[in-house]
């Protein structure tokens, strides 16, 4: 009976361990070399999604929770500190093959970065991918060197410093606000040839040549590169030709304010407008709104250089076809039109401050009193604009009906009674013969045209009332004489 009893023990446990060793085969599952949708990682702020593609066996093996995860190895392709750039949610990922899209990070910079895919439940490890390529490009548009001065010039036996500009000229988006960015220099060798020279943030030149820097983007290509700089080599008695440059190019528009002129680098500087020396313009650099001929002398130590730019600042031109004060009857209608030749010039009118609606071609139609603007803007080119503002009063109608004759005026510019105005028989258009005297009798204003305009001058009044004769005759009827009285 004991022994019996030992039998079944050992055949109870033998059962056991068999089903465990079957769970335990069951929970296995074999990932395979994830296979990449891609042949290099270029990525920045606009695109940088990419794919691999694994599979795995038994799909049975999965657990409910398996999560699958994508480390990503160091530029050297050890994944001793790799970093997880992708993570399933639990059980999401149960068939076999699977393909899933991943980032790199923004510090990824290097040829030999690899994959590999792991799963969390069972636990399994694929093999590491092939090696690619993979950088963030964090700056990838061109940038400005030598503050975009296309010419440097040393002394022989000396040397010329470049250096990437930062933050440089205008909108230039200097790579070194990126810490993690690294430089290749070059010297060109042809049209489209070049050789690595260095590596740096900076270079120190010492041989003739035309150079430019690269951001180190490796394989991927890129927009972060500089403008070409040329070097040359002045004897210790010779000077160099070097070339200015304009911030706001040449020629510039002066409504985006003072444009910057900047000349080699060395070791003092003298600048001139127009032949002339410019008082207390001693530096690199020099800011003008002006058009004219600016030079620049350099003192390079043992040598000189010397640089010239006809500088033009350009806005275009306009005009008004109205006075800044404007007087219109009532019912009358004061036709405003300005000219430009600017690039594609649009037009906002103005009254009292407020913008009129609607008004935007280059004439506009006044009939009402108050201050009015016109702004002319140029939306290509120069991308400046020109202010004309004026005033609408009303005016007097110069050849009213009255009946009688005046003999009392107050030129006080009150716009009441300010002149001599007389019936309409005797005004413009009727040949009659006006003829105004002082008090001596000598004669102070003929027309065989009246304006109703007398005085049009001021009057040197000796008198607090002082007295004027007139004579009017008419080509028919009767002569008419008598006296103007001019109250102060």
């Amino acid at each position: 009976m004991p022994q019996t009893k030992l039998n079944k023990l050992l055949i109870s446990l033998c059962l056991v361990v068999a089903l465990f060793l079957q769970e335990t085969i069951e929970a296995q599952i074999v990932i395979g070399q994830p296979n990449l949708g891609f042949s290099q990682a270029c990525a920045s702020d606009s695109f940088n999604t990419y794919s691999a593609t694994f599979v795995f066996s038994p799909t049975t093996g999965l657990n409910a929770s398996n999560q699958f995860t994508i480390e990503l190895s160091d530029a050297d392709g050890s994944f001793s500190n790799a970093e997880v750039i992708y993570t399933s949610s639990p059980g999401w990922i149960t068939t076999s093959p699977a393909t899933v899209d991943f980032s790199i990070p923004e510090t990824t910079a290097g040829e030999n970065y690899r994959i590999r895919i792991k799963s969390s439940a069972p636990v399994a490890t694929s093999t590491p991918s092939v090696a690619f390529a993979a950088y963030y490009k964090l700056q990838d548009s061109p940038f400005t060197i030598n503050n975009l001065v296309s010419t440097g010039a040393y002394c022989t036996g000396g040397s010329y410093l470049l250096t990437i500009d930062n933050p440089g000229t205008g909108n230039n988006d200097s790579p070194l606000n990126y810490p993690t960015l690294t430089y290749n220099w070059y010297k060109e060798t042809g049209p489209t040839t070049s050789v690595f020279v260095a590596e740096g943030s900076s270079l120190l030149v010492d041989e003739e040549g035309t150079y430019f820097v690269e951001t180190n983007y490796g394989t991927c290509t890129s927009n972060s590169f500089s403008n070409r700089v040329t070097i040359s080599e002045v004897s210790t008695s010779g000077e160099a030709d070097v070339t200015i440059a304009s911030s706001l190019g040449n020629p510039y528009c002066p409504e985006q304010g003072l444009t910057t002129l900047t000349a080699v680098g060395g070791n003092s500087y003298q600048w001139f407008k127009d032949g002339v020396e410019i008082p207390n313009a001693t530096n690199q650099m020099y800011q003008t709104d002006e058009s004219g001929t600016f030079s620049v002398q350099v003192d390079l130590g043992e040598c000189s250089a010397f640089g010239t730019i006809d500088l033009v600042s350009e806005l275009f031109n306009s005009d008004i076809n109205v006075d800044e004060v404007n007087q219109i009857l009532e019912d009358e209608i004061l036709t405003v039109e300005v000219t430009t030749d600017a690039i594609s010039p649009e037009f906002t009118w103005y009254f009292n401050d407020e913008i009129i609606v609607g008004a935007t071609e280059d004439s506009y139609d006044v009939t009402e009193l108050g201050d009015y603007k016109v702004v002319i803007s140029e939306t290509a080119g120069c991308n400046g604009s020109r202010t004309y503002e004026f005033v609408v009063d009303r005016g007097l109608e110069p050849f009213p009906d009255v009946p009688n004759i005046p003999n009392v005026i107050s030129p006080n510019g009150d716009l009441i009674n300010d002149t001599w105005v007389i019936p309409l028989q005797y005004t413009t258009g009727t040949n009659t013969e006006v003829v105004i005297l002082n008090e001596q009798g000598k004669v102070v204003f003929q027309t065989l045209d009246y304006q109703n305009n007398w005085p049009e001058d001021y009057l040197n009044l000796t008198s607090v009332n002082q007295v004027f004769y007139y004579i009017i005759t008419p080509v028919e009827g009767n002569v008419k004489k008598g006296s103007i009285t001019i109250v102060k």
